[in-house]
């Protein structure tokens, strides 16, 4: 299978430290891949260095064989590349129609993929008018995937979807990240580890800014061993 994006011994600095030590792994083109590890470990980096937010200071990010190492996150966006941060990043102040609206071209809805997103995220159509700072975490979480989602993006960076949302949420975010990955690419970077394993093909773990692992998600989930050594944490223990 043919990778949509590659990172080739990236290095990347936040001020005086030294966070990403020449990460390297390809993520497939298609489905849900997951990025793992502990806190610290420098998964968000890593996804905010692919989006051009944090600069590699050494390496290549390849996003369908261009080089976007150096391209300015708008660019990188345009290319058809979303981010999802861990803090969501939606705008308390507006609703959640204007928060849409903000991430399509020129303001103006695909109502295919508008009622796609209605069909996956009920709330969404529910709180139209809503002003985002009323909605639950869970509904927050919603509008930030759905912002997403509203235009055609080849590949989708997710942080932390699950970070403290109930489980009835997790659930139907399962379904959800199902039916979006039919089409789209996901890099999933996740603690949950049942969620991802729901969900992720592929997998690779980083620990102290280095992949220390890479292989399919179905092999880490059998080997609780494996599991043991790479995160300290078993799967099955998060049943």
């Amino acid at each position: 299978m043919s990778a949509i994006l590659r990172l080739d011994d990236v290095h990347t600095d936040i001020g005086q430290y030294h966070v990403l030590h020449g990460v390297s792994f390809d993520v497939p083109e298609g489905g849900v891949h997951v990025l793992l590890g502990r806190n610290g470990a420098g998964k968000t980096t890593t996804l905010r260095t692919i989006m051009g937010l944090w600069r590699a200071r050494k390496g290549a990010v390849i996003f369908r064989h261009h080089d976007i190492t150096a391209l300015r996150t708008p660019e990188i966006a345009r290319l058809g590349i979303a981010y999802v941060p861990e803090n969501m990043g939606i705008f308390g102040g507006l609703t959640v129609e204007e928060n849409m609206r903000l991430a399509t071209h020129a303001g103006a809805f695909d109502q295919t993929r508008l009622d796609r997103i209605f069909a996956l995220f009920p709330a969404m159509q529910k709180f139209w008018d809503k002003q985002a700072y009323a909605l639950s975490g869970g509904q927050k979480q919603m509008l930030a995937i759905s912002r997403a989602i509203v235009e055609k993006r080849e590949l989708i960076l997710i942080d932390e979807p699950t970070k403290g949302l109930a489980p009835a949420i997790i659930r139907a975010m399962i379904d959800a990240f199902r039916e979006i990955a039919k089409d789209t690419t996901i890099l999933l970077v996740e603690q949950n580890f049942l969620f991802a394993r729901s969900l992720g093909s592929g997998v690779a773990v980083i620990d102290d800014g280095r992949i220390i692992h890479r292989g399919a998600m179905a092999e880490l989930a059998a080997d609780e061993a494996l599991q043991t050594r790479l995160l300290s944490l078993s799967l099955t223990a998060h049943q």
